[in-house]
């Protein structure tokens, strides 16, 4: 079993921001990716129509023998991963939006979330805003429109600018000190974020957490890679591979990107 893939899946590209902490820490471990970039985004979808696509991804990557699935999606994570856990015999790893770091550091006791739909709307999201940031008012705003603009390698455009302007300036108005990304799509925009935001804002994501979550998770149950092998990193996508592979453009560690029908 040790020697088997991690798997990790995302509704598309961001959940490499995942992996590529993942791969940081984990450098031994084999991995296998999913861009389910076809069906994105999944924050505008139902929570049934979440789950199904996340039961797919999941059997998708069992099939490819993965010894470990890191949901490495907001959304899916808030809606599908307590029927996955219960559902399938391996350990889940999940996303969520990370306030409680947030709320813990704030000093002006107001901290910006910007997320999904179907993360905010989520029981998850709100009994982890309950739990982790009392005495702190949270300011939600959903990132309509920002995961479909990432997926198409929109970046630093004029369109992705003024749309962050626009969703920030509810939360720069309330005196936000902390704003916590709850999309893996949304650490690519973090140049940008800087460019808008004031210097005194730390932005804050669940990447790092993830990975340390990964490792104890595979410690715990044995699964840690400890053979010599060379290792793989195998990516599919059901949508662009070009614009996929522009975003690992970076890595060149054995990757194989391909197309695939899922």
């Amino acid at each position: 079993m040790s020697n088997r893939s991690i798997g990790i899946f995302d509704s598309g590209i961001g959940g490499t921001s995942i992996w590529k902490e993942i791969h940081s820490l984990l450098p031994e471990e084999n991995t296998i990716y999913l861009a389910d970039s076809k069906n994105a985004p999944y924050g505008e979808k139902t929570a049934e129509q979440i789950l199904q696509l996340s039961i797919k991804n999941t059997e998708l990557l069992l099939k490819k023998e993965c010894k470990l699935i890191v949901v490495a999606c907001n959304t899916a994570t808030t809606n599908a991963i307590s029927f996955l856990r219960k559902e399938y015999d391996v350990p889940f790893i999940g996303i969520e939006p990370a306030i409680k770091p947030a709320a813990l550091q704030s000093q002006s006791k107001r901290v910006g979330v910007l997320a999904t739909k179907g993360t905010l709307a989520s029981s998850l999201f709100h009994s982890t805003s309950e739990n982790h940031a009392y005495g702190i008012q949270i300011i939600e705003q959903e990132g309509t429109g920002l995961v479909p603009l990432i997926e198409q390698g929109e970046i630093q455009t004029n369109t992705t600018k003024a749309l962050l302007q626009k969703y920030l300036k509810p939360m720069l108005d309330e005196g936000i000190d902390y704003l916590v990304l709850g999309c893996t799509h949304y650490p690519y925009l973090i140049p940008v974020l800087k460019e808008i935001l004031p210097a005194n804002i730390k932005i804050i994501d669940s990447g790092e957490a993830v990975a340390r979550q990964t490792k104890a998770i595979l410690e715990q149950y044995d699964l840690s890679d400890t053979s010599n092998q060379k290792r793989e990193h195998q990516f599919y996508t059901n949508s662009d591979v070009e614009i996929l592979a522009s975003f690992l453009a970076s890595e060149n560690n054995n990757i194989d990107i391909e197309y695939l029908d899922f």
